[in-house]
């Protein structure tokens, strides 16, 4: 039994090269992904009322896949939180993002004739398109910048956050008297406020009085800058990424005879033996320092968080 449940893990998760079934179950997960949110889709267009019985017997047959995915992952948990024990891991399942997407995939369509916001949780289903970037590196770079950069974004949301209500209340009180119905409280001061500082530009709510235009001119203005702090920070942190994986697989590149390099978090060495080091890397490593300590190098040395390294890389040269 624990063998079947390993190799179903393999075929479940993200295809390995080489692994021919489980390739094929990623193909065939996509697929109908795809053929789930294309049923949704067309069944929306009047001329095509003729294959609504079409459009719901794709839905059944792609959502009782999903339901069997979701029932193989609970199963398979315990191998993918290998330090947990199975109850945990299957409960951190439920709780991750894929248990998430998967759990909502399934269960608008089990209260499709419900109440309304379960008819209206039928949208979440198109998230399941996630699921089919989860496991390629571009994914995982977008995700990481943002993690890495989130204080900045975070920063950043708080000040249109405070911009946002000041211009709300401001252009309330320049406005509400001129245009009560379209000003008739803060929340629609709001609505504008957004719309012009997002650039948006609706057009359904606008100022009229002449301290109201000015003020949409420069709050337009501001909302120009506001947008793009958030773009330049997520921005620099793909150059920041992008130069990070360079050094990490050329740490030494820029060494010409004897030079020293910083083990730290970037570095991709940390942990690593001296020995493997200079295999992996082509560089004559003499010393370590460690603190106040200089140690000679040894082949079975293994460095750590902090270790300056002095080294020749003249074999990158040749």
């Amino acid at each position: 039994m624990d063998r079947i449940k390993k190799r179903t893990f393999e075929i479940i998760s993200i295809g390995q090269r080489g692994d021919l079934p489980s390739k094929a179950f990623d193909i065939f997960i996509t697929l109908t992904i795809f053929a789930n949110i294309a049923a949704m889709l067309l069944e929306t267009f009047e001329s095509f009322s003729g294959f609504a019985a079409l459009f719901k017997a794709v839905e059944w047959v792609t959502v009782a896949v999903f339901a069997a995915e979701y029932i193989l992952r609970i199963w398979t948990a315990p191998l993918l939180y290998k330090r947990l024990s199975p109850l945990k891991a299957r409960l951190r399942f439920l709780v991750s993002f894929d248990g998430v997407i998967d759990l909502l995939t399934i269960l608008p369509f089990v209260y499709l004739s419900g109440f309304i916001v379960f008819r209206i949780l039928r949208v979440a289903r198109i998230f399941h398109l996630f699921r089919i970037n989860t496991g390629s590196d571009s994914f995982g770079v977008i995700v990481s910048v943002i993690i890495d950069k989130k204080n900045q974004i975070f920063s950043s949301l708080f000040i249109i956050i405070v911009l946002m209500i000041a211009s709300s209340l401001g252009i309330y009180g320049a406005e509400h008297e001129a245009q009560p119905e379209a000003f008739n409280n803060a929340f629609s001061g709001m609505w504008w406020s957004i719309s012009a500082l997002l650039t948006v530009g609706y057009g359904d709510i606008y100022p009229i009085t002449a301290v109201g235009r000015v003020m949409g001119m420069v709050i337009a203005l501001l909302g120009v800058g506001v947008v793009a702090i958030p773009t330049g920070i997520i921005s620099a942190g793909f150059v920041e990424r992008y130069s990070r994986e360079q050094n990490r697989e050329k740490p030494f590149a820029d060494i010409k005879e004897v030079g020293e390099v910083l083990i730290d978090e970037h570095s991709g060495l940390d942990g690593m033996l001296i020995s493997d080091i200079e295999r992996d890397h082509g560089a004559r490593i003499y010393m370590l320092l460690r603190g106040d300590e200089m140690i000679i190098a040894r082949g079975e040395l293994k460095v750590k968080l902090g270790d300056i390294l002095i080294l020749n890389s003249d074999k990158l040269k040749k």
